[in-house]
């Protein structure tokens, strides 16, 4: 008579399992108009648990059969989400187990070279004098996430950090100086790159098209962005998906040894 009652250790845990997902693909959407959707299905999905509740068959086989045609649907609305998701935990996997730690080993992965001082002052150095002049830049900072399918889309520049040749990839008349940049700890690696831009209500209108692609680029793989605006001059330094501005060129220093840290 009260066996539906019955709780194991499994139930728990299935709960627990379910709970932790929703609340990572929340929290992955949080701030897009994807969170409107996601609160759709979830009020669908218990209307469609209370109507099978009260044992109404045929409204029941209804929602039953939108629901599972709508997989395809979620998987194609939140491609972004669900990429952003897996990177999310395989990062962490590979960062904080054993067989994670590894497999970096077996590919000739592992943390992020530390970057030598003179790299940063090149790279910082030429964003203070774009920031003077007021040239528009936008630089990508790759860590351990593989950015082939954005560097696919510019010109290959392989080249050591020079604050010369930054400056002249983004200066206006340069053919070169429309799209992002991607770095490593040593060099550039391309330019005229171009980034993919989520769809994010709730970023400010004063920032631009450089200032969404960052936020984009950095919430979806592990890489950081430096952004000098063209309008304003200013610097802005974007890791996971939050735009910090830089009140000096030695907190940008700063920002980019601790992206090589985290």
């Amino acid at each position: 008579m009260f066996d539906f009652i019955n709780i194991t250790i499994i139930d728990i845990l299935d709960i627990l399992l379910v709970t932790y997902l929703i609340y990572q693909l929340f929290k992955l959407i949080r701030g897009t108009n994807a969170i409107y959707i996601f609160f759709g299905i979830i009020f669908l999905y218990l209307f469609w648990f209370l109507v099978k509740s009260l044992n109404m068959d045929l409204l029941s086989a209804i929602l039953g059969q939108v629901l599972g045609v709508g997989v395809i649907a979620l998987v194609v609305i939140f491609q972004q989400e669900i990429r952003r998701f897996l990177l999310h935990l395989g990062s962490q996997y590979i960062a904080k187990t054993k067989a994670g730690r590894l497999y970096k080993i077996l590919i000739g992965g592992g943390q992020d070279r530390e970057i030598d001082s003179s790299r940063i002052e090149e790279i910082t150095q030429a964003c203070s004098s774009m920031a003077e002049t007021k040239t528009g830049a936008l630089i990508v900072v790759s860590h351990k996430s593989s950015l082939e399918f954005i560097i696919e889309t510019g010109d290959r520049i392989d080249a050591k950090l020079n604050r010369r040749l930054i400056q002249n990839i983004f200066f206006k008349n340069s053919p070169l100086h429309d799209g992002a940049m991607v770095i490593t700890t040593e060099r550039i690696v391309a330019a005229r790159c171009t980034l993919p831009i989520v769809e994010n209500p709730n970023l400010p209108p004063q920032y631009g098209m450089r200032h969404r692609a960052a936020v984009s680029i950095s919430s979806e793989t592990d890489a950081d962005a430096i952004v000098v605006s063209e309008e304003t001059g200013n610097i802005s330094f974007v890791t996971g998906g939050k735009i910090r501005t830089m009140s000096s060129i030695s907190e940008l220093k700063l920002a980019i040894e601790n992206s090589y840290k985290k």
